[in-house]
């Protein structure tokens, strides 16, 4: 796929946001989350991530039903963001929108867990 293709791409995802997106966007948008910044539907090689800090190297994926049919397109895709350095965090569409308390608390572990440790003295 092209790049401006991509990019083209990311733009009309992230007008159609599923409304697990856009609940969870809610939380990430404006350093709300734990003051990081984060981007929506954001091209990174020649796939389009859901969410990503790209200060904490951290992708956030949002799964609808398609996903339990595209299960080997999903593990060459996160090997490979895992290739360049990314965590990846996958959640189902129900997990957002009936447990979105333990979505984010998921997510802060794993802030946490990729935060730089201080030096010990």
């Amino acid at each position: 796929m092209a790049e401006k293709e991509i990019l083209d791409n990311a733009k009309t995802l992230r007008t159609q946001q599923t409304e697990a997106e856009q609940r969870l966007w809610f939380h990430l948008w404006a350093h709300r989350f734990m003051k990081l910044k984060f981007k929506r539907q954001k091209p990174i090689g020649c796939y389009i991530v859901d969410f990503v800090s790209v200060e904490r190297k951290l992708i956030i994926e949002i799964d609808g039903g398609q996903h339990s049919e595209q299960v080997e397109y999903d593990q060459r895709r996160d090997f490979w963001l895992r290739s360049q350095g990314y965590t990846v965090l996958r959640f189902w569409n129900n997990d957002v929108m009936q447990q979105l308390d333990g979505v984010l608390e998921q997510i802060r572990l794993t802030v946490i867990a990729l935060s730089p440790q201080p030096l010990s003295r």
